[in-house]
């Protein structure tokens, strides 16, 4: 059977399953944190913020417990301090992280499973009139900033659950379904253009003759071409979502008090920097910027090692 994954001349005379998914994902893995010192830090830190956000609230307690300790600096008994209620810091962190880690991943999962389809029918209806509705669509989301957009969403609808019908969204999901609707330009343009590069590929042609369904050609055979590039977004666009829930709920639009996000916490903070409470926005501000820095750094690596020109 033709199938859309390309192979070099060195590899052809191993057999397919010689190598199993798991074995060449883990090896495309190794390969990728090798790349370079920056990828190697950015793993690092992937790996410090996954622990924080899984690991760390099982670990630190309760983050809404109150306490008489109220903006208590660092200490043993408190290693991130307390806030203004006498809340501990790092258990409010740890709390912030995950919620952060869990909207980003499903905002990025959600805007996949809009997006990629649409982009790879485009790429391979290129030219045509469905091509230029689809991506005429895609760039109407993309001329709409996320804050701008968020604003407007959320001041027609309000920051709480949203009724419609039968159906009830919570206030979380608002800002995952923002987040992704604002990713969706980005994958379907990169899934439309790997797409048009693989329509004109010769195995394309062959699976075309013998009748092999228009379905299957894109999602069994073109798609196996198309996911490497839309991974990369993908990983780099975690970096982004975990700021914009961030700075959503800095501005108040996002998770809602008294649940801890980074948001809210620096958004607390700011009340109180000017009293030496240098610990309420340093730590929150640190595990802000050691996710984005990290996946920032680790999907740059990924895209250098993917892409063919960077690699020679």
């Amino acid at each position: 059977m033709v199938t859309g994954a390309r192979r070099d001349s060195t590899q052809l005379s191993i057999p397919a399953q010689a190598t199993s998914p798991a074995v060449r994902a883990l090896r495309s893995f190794t390969r990728t944190i090798n790349h370079n010192w920056a990828t190697r830090v950015g793993a690092v830190l992937v790996l410090i913020y996954l622990l924080f956000a899984v690991f760390g609230p099982v670990l630190t307690g309760d983050p809404l417990e109150l306490s008489t300790k109220r903006l208590g600096s660092p200490s043993g008994e408190s290693l991130f301090g307390t806030d203004h209620l006498g809340r501990d810091m790092l258990a409010r962190s740890a709390d912030g992280a995950r919620i952060s880690l869990l909207v980003a991943v499903m905002s990025v999962l959600l805007g996949l499973i809009i997006a990629v389809p649409a982009g790879m029918f485009a790429g391979y209806r290129g030219g045509t009139m469905i091509d230029e509705v689809i991506m005429r669509a895609v760039d109407v989301i993309l001329a709409l900033p996320l804050f701008v957009l968020g604003m407007f969403v959320l001041g027609l609808t309000g920051i709480g659950p949203t009724q419609i019908g039968p159906i009830q969204i919570p206030g979380a999901w608002k800002v995952v379904m923002l987040i992704a609707l604002a990713a969706t330009p980005f994958f379907a343009r990169v899934a439309r253009a790997a797409t048009l590069v693989e329509v004109h590929e010769d195995y394309v042609d062959a699976l075309r003759v013998v009748g092999v369904p228009r379905r299957r050609i894109l999602f069994r055979e073109v798609i196996v071409n198309v996911a490497p590039p839309v991974l990369v977004q993908a990983f780099l666009w975690i970096a982004i979502a975990i700021f914009a829930e961030a700075a959503l709920s800095f501005l108040g639009l996002g998770i809602q008090p008294p649940a801890p996000t980074i948001g809210n916490i620096l958004f607390d903070a700011t009340a109180f920097m000017l009293l030496g409470a240098w610990w309420y926005s340093l730590f929150p501000g640190m595990v802000l910027l050691v996710a984005t820095v990290g996946f920032n750094l680790v999907g740059d690596g990924l895209n250098d090692l993917l892409d063919p020109q960077l690699r020679q």
